[in-house]
């Protein structure tokens, strides 16, 4: 009942916080048989929450052993069925007790379950998956060879965030193909022999790559992050979030493998494409719209029906929306300062701490309001307020992202109209660019297969 309930929060926790959530290959993980997902470790806690909320079976994570000594996510750590790994980089640490986790997580697989592992050890900002630990492949072969769980398989999941530290971004739990584990000769001690070890891990290493996205180099990140609204939008002028974060991942991981053989082959070409982009980016802040705003309108009357019908439903939820802001902002901002004073600016926990100080803080407000409701205006008065609060907080969220939206759809078609050849001209430009970068992808792609 204690799982269910956290799992639910959680799941909750993470639909307000991002836009946008999108679950891939959903099919390729076994129903029955036991699985050890491997689960790549850009963002903190958050990653291992989603593994436990949108998995379609139910996981027990490893989780490093100094967490089931902290007051709450203790309580939560062995609430959701969690092994503690003891590492070597966290002091104190009695190594040798991994072999009572590593048996307890054999037992676990024998009677068909799940194992979550986050192979890479730590949490980071790195665009590139670090060297991976061997504790899963360990434990994988440990429980195949010893018998006590012969259908075994690995799946590779790989979260892809398309701005991990910002609320109300995308992310994308993407499962791959699972990899099936072979038995392999165990030692006196039970323990599978190096070479075992060695070769099953770089097997999940390369399993790991194929389902998340892979930076070997700083500059190709920073420059896949520059040209993400090109990228990332539709020729039509498609919004982000209105298309498959599967795809995008795809385009991405193809683009930066362009980028890895022209950056030593074709420097000149690379070079030419980020100053190509310098100057859209240049253009379209002079021109004062947004890349994904440049979508071609539709005729003169539906446009002005739809703006029409979105002045009317704004005023509709103008005063629902205001009332959630001004009662949700002192929450919104404190928290938002406790994230950055706590996480002291690293990315790659930044969310987490955001995350947990709204799930503290908002209802804190909820009940705070309530109360005083309550004393000025009676029972019935603040359950109605009770019910209502966290609803305006949400029509707040809704409304400000689509009154942005709206905003530069405006913008976009007054360009379209005042400036008609300037409006044209970045529109083709931005199809140029694109195209561009998938062309790099794609020739990238076909070098290296």
């Amino acid at each position: 009942m204690a799982r269910r309930i956290i799992c639910s929060i959680l799941r909750l926790a993470l639909r307000i916080y991002f836009r946008r959530i999108e679950v891939a290959g959903v099919e390729n993980v076994p129903r029955d048989s036991p699985v050890i997902f491997v689960l790549n470790h850009p963002n903190g806690l958050v990653d291992p929450a989603f593994l436990l909320c949108l998995a379609p079976r139910r996981v027990s994570f490893l989780a490093k052993a100094p967490l089931f000594r902290m007051p709450v996510v203790g309580y939560l750590a062995r609430a959701l069925d969690s092994l503690p790994v003891y590492r070597r980089q966290d002091q104190g640490e009695d190594v040798s007790k991994n072999a009572e986790t590593f048996a307890a997580a054999r037992e676990l697989l024998a009677r068909g379950g799940t194992i979550g592992i986050c192979p890479e050890g730590v949490s980071h900002d790195e665009p590139r998956l670090k060297p991976l630990k061997s504790g899963a492949a360990r434990i994988a072969l440990g429980a195949v060879s010893s018998g006590a769980a012969m259908n075994l398989q690995i799946v590779p999941a790989g979260l892809y965030y398309t701005r991990k530290t910002m609320f109300r971004s995308s992310a994308l739990l993407y499962f791959g193909k699972p990899l099936p584990v072979k038995p392999a000769d165990l030692d006196s001690m039970g323990a599978p022999q190096r070479e075992a070890v060695r070769e099953l891990s770089q097997r999940i290493e390369a399993a790991m790559r194929d389902v998340m996205l892979n930076a070997e180099h700083q500059e190709a990140l920073a420059l896949i992050e520059r040209a993400e609204r090109i990228f990332s939008a539709a020729e039509t002028g498609e919004p982000e979030d209105e298309q498959s974060l599967t795809r995008e991942l795809e385009l991405r991981q193809r683009f930066l493998a362009g980028y890895a053989f022209h950056r030593v082959r074709a420097p000149a070409r690379i070079a030419a494409l980020i100053a190509r982009i310098a100057r859209f980016e240049s253009e379209l802040k002079q021109a004062g719209v947004d890349s994904f705003d440049l979508s071609l309108p539709p005729s003169a009357a539906r446009t002005i029906g739809m703006l029409i019908a979105r002045i009317l439903i704004f005023g509709a939820l103008a005063p629902f929306a205001l009332f959630g802001a001004v009662v949700h902002y002192p929450a919104y901002r404190l928290g938002g300062y406790l994230a950055h004073q706590l996480s002291r600016e690293a990315d790659d926990v930044l969310s987490t701490f955001k995350i947990a100080s709204a799930m503290l803080l908002f209802p804190l407000t909820w009940i705070v309001v309530t109360s005083a409701t309550w004393a000025m205006g009676g029972r019935v008065a603040a359950l109605v307020v009770l019910l209502v609060t966290p609803l305006c907080g949400f029509f707040a969220i809704r409304f400000m992202e689509e009154l942005d939206d709206f905003a530069g759809g405006v913008r976009a078609l007054a360009l379209f109209i005042t400036r008609h050849h300037s409006f044209l001209r970045l529109y083709a430009e931005r199809a140029a660019i694109r195209g561009e970068i998938l062309a790099l992808g794609s020739e990238g792609q076909t070098q290296t297969d």
